[in-house]
């Protein structure tokens, strides 16, 4: 597994593919396993660029607390250790956050965006479900009850009985590849972080996204409601937006044929 040393930390990394480079930038609890099911066809087209977070995968697991900007900073500081510029990003939920971050700090590394299950931040947002943030933040209980609790929020209502292998397949991932709880909770907090955002910052920081926008979203989304796409569509001058739909907030899981395609035709 490549690393390289970025922002004061060593940093796993994955190319599959040629082409242009495409970066996926994950959520909390999540390394780059989580695109798995979408980069076989990706790399047909693109170089995707996949990565472990601070505290997540191979990566380094520093004692937090984590913040968007220093993450947004591993992010940049991989980026250029491979001399990549202008590259396609799309940032997935608290990865989305820190796309956004890294467009405002580091246009030259950004030419199309996409951000996924995610919002702008501040307090005018639709937040998450009450049912949502207390799977998110009560880690007590039995282990195995605990990761079906989160799978089961975090995707379209009945996916667990119409897909069991793939519920099999995230309850093997979590438990092979666990997200220390100190760094799990430093991850949501560089999330939270954001909502302290005021209307200035969050108005700034739209407008400084100058490059082609898609906003993808799952139809059943109860983590990031799917209504803060239209939110952000008012504010980021070129966005457009696509939901999944019969998806929740792992979309690029849930149904990878549909992702795959919905990021071509924006991408192409």
């Amino acid at each position: 597994m490549p690393h390289v040393n970025a922002n004061g930390i060593n940093i796993a990394y994955e190319i599959t593919g040629t082409g242009h480079p495409l970066v996926f930038i994950t959520g909390v609890g999540y390394g780059k396993w989580f695109w798995h099911k979408v980069i076989p066809g990706l790399a047909e087209k693109f170089q995707v660029i996949t990565f472990d977070n601070r505290g997540a995968g191979d990566s380094d697991k520093p004692d937090g607390p984590y913040t968007v900007p220093m993450m947004a900073a591993d992010t940049a500081g991989l980026l250029d250790a491979l001399n990549i510029k202008g590259a396609y990003v799309m940032g997935h939920s608290l990865g989305g956050y820190i796309a956004q971050e890294l467009i405002v700090t580091r246009p030259d590394l950004i030419d199309k965006l996409i951000l996924a299950s995610t919002n702008f931040g501040g307090t005018k947002v639709i937040p998450i479900t009450p049912e949502a943030m207390k799977v998110l933040t009560d880690r007590s209980g039995d282990p195995v009850e605990l990761v079906k609790r989160g799978i089961s929020i975090a995707c379209a209502p009945g996916f667990s009985d119409r897909q069991p292998q793939v519920v099999q397949e995230l309850l093997q991932y979590r438990f092979t590849n666990p997200v220390p709880p100190a760094q799990y909770a430093a991850q949501v907090a560089a999330g939270a972080g954001t909502m302290a955002y005021t209307d200035e910052i969050v108005d700034a920081r739209m407008k400084a996204i100058q490059v082609p926008t898609l906003l993808l979203f799952g139809e059943f989304d109860n983590v990031v409601p799917p209504g803060n796409a239209d939110l952000m569509a008012q504010k980021i001058a070129s966005a457009r937006i696509k939901i999944i739909p019969n998806t929740g907030h792992i979309f690029p899981i849930e149904d990878p044929a549909t992702t795959v395609q919905a990021i071509i035709e924006f991408l192409i």
